[in-house]
């Protein structure tokens, strides 16, 4: 298990396979994801405690989804999508094993997108 430090709060990836991946995400109030889609990652998200809005798409095309406890969501391949927190929350994440397949279209922190994957965790 790895803690990752995080601009918007930290998470935990407690496993990644060649098949799959976990992560607990813990995301601050007022804090938001990065703008983004990924090329390959296939991912879902349940709602452990908190409320947040998810974000698909941008612009004209963009619509908000508020969450809370105990509702989930897939957001597959080529999604622009984020994350909003309006309380602190905890979300899990299950993927495919790609973590590093982020594209970056807004950042708060001025990162921008990464595919310099270091070795999978196990």
């Amino acid at each position: 298990m790895d803690r990752v430090d995080k601009p918007w709060g930290h998470e935990i990836r407690f496993i990644c396979t060649d098949r799959y991946a976990g992560k607990l995400l813990f995301i601050t109030a007022g804090s938001q994801l990065s703008l983004q889609y990924h090329e390959k990652k296939d991912e879902a998200f349940y709602v452990q405690d908190g409320t947040l809005e998810l974000v698909l798409g941008q612009g004209d095309d963009e619509r908000v989804e508020r969450l809370t406890a105990g509702e989930s969501r897939h957001i597959e391949p080529g999604t622009i999508h984020r994350f909003r927190a309006v309380t602190d929350c905890t979300l899990f994440e299950v993927s495919t094993p790609e973590l590093y397949d982020v594209v970056r279209v807004e950042d708060d922190f001025g990162r921008e997108g990464l595919k310099d994957a270091p070795g999978s965790i196990k």
